[in-house]
């Protein structure tokens, strides 16, 4: 934002012009929007043909907004490429609740500042309590009940849905299920008197305002069926990172999040002049959430096409299967960003690596590169490296 306020201030207006193609753009436009997408307003030369938009930001998204907070939200309807992963960026204040619900898809979610407290009850009647702060994730299997509350400095955080048709605004919550049911009924099941149910609400209420909880050890219910087999929160922050000559990256999936069966993801630090490698991903389409800094990402859709598009913190990316990519990091800051996946695995393929393990004289031929080239090839991952050199 201060490199865009300062290019603003200076009046060095961008144009789309790349040596002797293209002309001046004398508007109307949205001058901002074109600092903040240099390499779409100004294609690299290599770009081809027609690719699907591969970016929507969530500061294009409309807000709800509630007593306790709010919440925004990038499905199939903001982005059509994303059809396997939808999410949403909600706030609590401070002892604020998103009630007592469900959904027909599993929620993994991650704190971006703030801590909540978890509660959710599985199948089997076992319960689960935890308090998550930064950097900390969880997941609720699909239909399985569950609540997030605020704690004392609110918390703002992401959560990721299983299917891009999902919708926030759409979940089965515990109070408009009371609403839309008649009170006799509910008399019934609970085994208690009409006039209890007086004032229950009446429709739904999504999100409500509360005092922060107290301890775990003051409110914690002890379940005869136990608590779950595994826990619903993993701490991320306290994750091992695996560290590169570009930065370092954190995968969390089913072998190390026990519970995720149906999201994997690698949570990606790119040093200024680094960049993600060129890979692809052999299971899956990549969903990502840029977290701070500034990125360029050109993906190869095979035909001939490829495009370039640029991101900064609170946009989302898209890579469908199996296409090639790389993402590097342009500004002086470190980028961060989460590739998020439907699968209970993380997997990629390295095109260092690939041709590294493959004949080198095969290889020397099919690209015309000489043997010095083939024999700087590394044989294993280096997932962040450098692309500009000091």
């Amino acid at each position: 934002m201060k490199k865009l306020i300062q290019q603003l201030a200076s009046k060095q207006i961008p144009q789309p012009i790349r040596g002797r193609k293209g002309a001046t753009d004398e508007g109307p436009r949205n001058i901002a929007r074109d600092f903040q997408n240099p390499d779409m307003l100004v294609p690299p030369s290599t770009d081809a043909g027609t690719v699907e938009n591969l970016k929507f930001s969530f500061s294009d998204t409309h807000m709800r907004l509630e007593e306790g907070g709010w919440s925004r939200e990038v499905t199939v309807r903001e982005l059509p490429v994303s059809k396997s992963i939808a999410a949403v960026n909600m706030r609590l204040k401070p002892g604020a609740v998103r009630e007592l619900h469900w959904h027909k898809e599993a929620e993994w979610g991650y704190v971006l500042n703030g801590k909540v407290r978890l509660t959710a009850v599985d199948q089997n009647g076992r319960n689960f309590i935890d308090d998550v702060g930064e950097g900390d994730l969880w997941y609720f299997p699909s239909g399985v009940p569950h609540s997030i509350q605020g704690m004392e400095q609110g918390s703002e955080f992401l959560l990721v849905f299983d299917d891009g048709s999902f919708s926030e605004n759409s979940t089965f919550s515990v109070t408009g299920w009371f609403a839309h049911t008649p009170r006799s009924v509910l008399a019934a099941n609970f085994g208690v008197p009409d006039y209890e149910l007086e004032y229950i609400p009446k429709k739904e209420r999504y999100m409500f305002q509360l005092e922060p909880p107290p301890p775990i050890s003051n409110v914690k219910i002890t379940s005869p069926q136990g608590t779950v087999l595994e826990p619903f929160s993993y701490k991320l922050s306290q994750q091992k990172p695996l560290v590169t000559s570009g930065g370092k990256v954190k995968i969390v999936d089913s072998k190390t999040f026990k519970v995720s069966k149906t999201i994997a993801a690698a949570l990606v630090e790119v040093e200024p002049g680094g960049m993600r490698e060129l890979h692809w991903h052999p299971n899956t389409d990549e969903w990502q959430y840029y977290l701070s800094g500034e990125a360029r990402m050109t993906v190869f859709a095979a035909e001939g096409r490829a495009r370039t598009f640029n991101y900064q913190a609170g946009d989302v990316g898209y890579v469908p299967f199996a296409m090639g990519h790389y993402i590097q990091n342009i500004g002086d800051t470190i980028l961060r960003f989460f590739e998020i996946f439907k699968s209970d695995r993380f997997e990629d393929v390295s095109l260092n690596q690939w041709l590294a393990l493959t004949p080198h004289r095969f290889v020397e031929q099919t690209l015309n590169i000489s043997p010095a080239f083939a024999a700087r090839l590394q044989k294993k991952k280096s997932p962040v490296v450098k692309w500009r050199r000091e």
